[in-house]
């Protein structure tokens, strides 16, 4: 599935960094920085598919040397304490071409130029070879000054100012959104990405009257796992890959993340399950069945999907309970001083949201109580007649035998020195090295 990533950093003097080693080591080249008197060489480093420079239409030919280009933007800073580069992280579409990946790449770069008049580097980086293997990802360097025909000259501020920079990156990631989702759509995607906060995106969708996705969107963004506990996490996971076992997150962190996105997993396979229930009983009742026969093949098309083959025999409610039982023993540090189990407690929610007291008794039977439990001396269904949400239930809770033949009626933690070290970055996505 597409995901967004765009972070944008800074190379500062103050924290011992300079942008000709950032520009050497996500290049994989060597180059000598005239300031510092030391040579920076990554020529070793691997996993680099592509790397070019992107100029001012006016600039001086010299800026097309990446060891002159970075060494003058080095030398027009005369601080202690200057920011002497920025960086842009990208997270790059896996579903489209390496041709692709490079022309959306190149149009934001040159985005950049036209916007701030500056110099801009490029690296893209394929997937670390222990990693997510979707990972592909763009390191972009920019100058903080105006590149010139007489060099570099005045400072982006509308960038550094906390007033308007902002504003500035939050158009830009809205420009990578649009590159990205075009790319998709070329490559005859479904999927599309965006830049907004899971907030804003909510919000939007209870506008247009969405509440489905609203409900998705409901939750808390992806914990950060960090650069060691995802060094863990990826070596387990390339274990459990190599014994043929399931993956079991080995750090607290890295616990909370996969259940999350298991759930997320399960929430769109229950969306899709619901639209194409949806789209089969509106084709029947167009072709002249009745209500009840075009439910019954809405939910024969929902169950079926299950068992299409993709995902084994193994049903959406026992995917469901096992993430919940998974989870009972996952939180986070604020779950853990007092507040609730998020990933469950929102599937609790949604449930009893969309089926009140129906939903009340499904969230108790996942909890493995028994249904009498439910109500004071009655049970549910002996005390009215059963809603065609039950009788539905019944049928998908049936063998699959049985539903057959009756007809009654689911980033790189980076180091600029002589070692390097890898990490793969956040896909909600991220980038490997």
């Amino acid at each position: 599935m597409a995901s967004y990533h765009l972070s944008v950093k800074t190379i500062k003097r103050s924290a011992g960094r300079s942008a000709v080693a950032a520009a050497a080591y996500r290049v994989g080249e060597r180059i000598e920085c005239q300031r510092e008197g030391r040579i920076h060489d990554y020529t070793r480093k691997q996993g680099i598919e592509e790397t070019f420079i992107v100029t001012p239409e006016r600039a001086p030919a010299w800026a097309l040397d990446r060891s002159r280009l970075w060494n003058e933007a080095e030398g027009a800073e005369t601080r202690r304490n200057s920011v002497t580069a920025r960086e842009w992280e990208l997270a790059l579409p896996s579903e489209i071409s390496a041709e692709d990946r490079s022309l959306i790449t190149r149009e934001f770069a040159e985005e950049l130029v036209s916007r701030y008049g500056v110099a801009v580097d490029v690296a893209i980086h394929a997937p670390h070879r222990e990693g997510d293997q979707r990972n592909y990802h763009a390191h972009i360097l920019t100058s903080t000054r105006r590149l010139e025909p007489e060099g570099f000259t005045a400072k982006t501020r509308v960038l550094d100012s906390a007033r308007t920079g902002g504003a500035e990156i939050d158009q830009m990631r809205g420009v990578w959104a649009e590159l990205q989702n075009a790319a998709l759509e070329r490559a005859g995607e479904v999927e599309r990405v965006d830049h907004r906060s899971l907030e804003a995106q909510r919000e939007a969708a209870l506008d247009r009257g969405d509440t489905l996705t609203a409900e998705e969107l409901d939750r808390d963004p992806e914990l950060k796992l960090g650069p060691a506990a995802n060094s863990m996490e990826r070596r387990e996971k390339a274990a459990a890959e190599r014994e043929g076992r399931e993956y079991v997150p080995v750090t607290e962190r890295g616990a909370v993340v996969h259940a999350a996105r298991q759930a997320r997993a399960l929430f769109r396979e229950m969306r899709e399950r619901l639209e194409l229930a949806r789209e089969t009983y509106g084709a029947e009742r167009e072709a002249g069945q009745g209500r009840v026969s075009a439910g019954l093949a809405a939910l024969r098309a929902a169950v079926d999907k299950d068992r299409s083959g993709e995902r084994g025999e193994e049903g959406v409610r026992e995917r469901l309970a096992g993430i919940l039982d998974r989870d009972r023993g996952l939180q986070s540090d604020e779950e853990q001083a007092g507040g609730r189990n998020y990933a469950r407690e929102r599937l609790k929610e949604i449930m009893e949201k969309d089926a009140g007291r129906d939903g009340q008794a499904a969230v108790h039977k996942l909890d493995g109580h028994s249904e009498p439990e439910l109500g004071s001396g009655e049970t549910v269904r002996d005390a009215r007649k059963p809603s065609i949400r039950e009788r539905l239930d019944d049928v998908l809770n049936k063998p699959r035998e049985r539903l057959e033949i009756e007809e009654e009626p689911e980033k790189d933690q980076e180091v600029e020195s002589e070692k390097e070290i890898d990490r793969e970055v956040d896909r909600d996505p991220g980038l490997s090295h």
